[in-house]
Parts: structure tokens; sequence; C-alpha cells
């Protein structure tokens, strides 16, 4: 029996991109169907991390990274909410948005305040995880300058 390979440092980088996008699919399934925290991340980690599905392979993920940002999101939602309100045009608030931008925005909110990932790196992962679900739209330009907004906030003295 062979022992399995560790993982490189570009496949740990994917994973690490896997497990945000996998993070705001998660957040936005809770707020969707009103799923628990429990159940989200036992259905992502038992049926989507590493998976095949209708012919599609998912990532691996990481799954200290996928578990950290959503219970941060959840600790720290009224925070993050505050920040994006702050970040947003006043006739803008974070409830009038897209409930996709929204989950995205909170799990980019949690990863900021860990403060264990550079705010940069948080906004442009971020924003490819916009790319990835607006591919034709302007949400990337839009989630770039929220975010940036709200690393401004939480983390000053980064820039």
């Amino acid at each position: 029996m062979t022992k399995p390979e560790k993982p490189g440092r570009q496949q740990k980088r994917q994973m690490k991109s896997a497990s945000r996008l996998f993070a705001v699919q998660a957040l936005f399934q809770m707020e969707a169907s009103d799923a628990t925290l429990d159940d989200v991340r036992q259905q992502f980690e038992t049926h989507r991390f590493g998976a095949t599905l209708d012919g599609n392979e998912y990532a691996r993920g990481n799954v200290s990274l996928f578990r950290a940002i959503l219970n941060g999101a959840l600790e720290h939602q009224g925070r993050i909410d505050q920040m994006t309100d702050r970040a947003l045009a006043a006739k803008w608030p974070i409830d009038r948005i897209d409930p996709t931008l929204r989950a995205l925005f909170r799990a980019a909110g949690a990863e900021m305040l860990a403060g264990n990932t550079p705010p940069k790196v948080v906004i442009s992962e971020f924003v490819d995880v916009a790319r990835a679900f607006f591919p034709e739209g302007k949400e990337p330009g839009f989630v770039n300058a929220v975010l940036d907004h709200m690393a401004r906030e939480a983390l000053p003295e980064a820039f």
C-alpha cells in the first residue's frame, strides 16, 4: 500500500481557493434554506470536497479554512454586515444586495477578521470567487471595491 502524497504548494493554494468558494456556497445555502451550520458543513465536507457529481469533479478543499470561515462568518456576522454596509452606497444596505454577494462579503469579512491571511490576498481570492459566480458581470470590480474598504477598516495597519 502506498502512502498518499502530501499536497504541494500549488495544490495547497488551490485547496484554499476551493474552500473559499465552498464557504460562499454554504453561507448562501444556509440563508436560502434556513439549514443549520452543522448540516451544511457536513453536506459540503461529505458530498463536495473531492467528490464527483454529474461528471464534475470538485476540488478537495481545505477543511480547516472552510470551517474557520463559516464559524467566523456566523460568529461575527453583525460586525461584518456593518463593515459591508459602510462600504456600500447609502441606498444599498447589505440586505438589498444579491444574496450571493452577501455570502461572499460575509466569508471574506470572516477571513479578514481572523487575521491569518494578508488582506490583499483575501481581496484577490474573493474577487476570483466573484468571477466564478459572475463571469460576465461588473460584480468582481464591485467586490474588489467593497472588500478594499472593509479591509482598510478591519486592518488599517496592513495598508
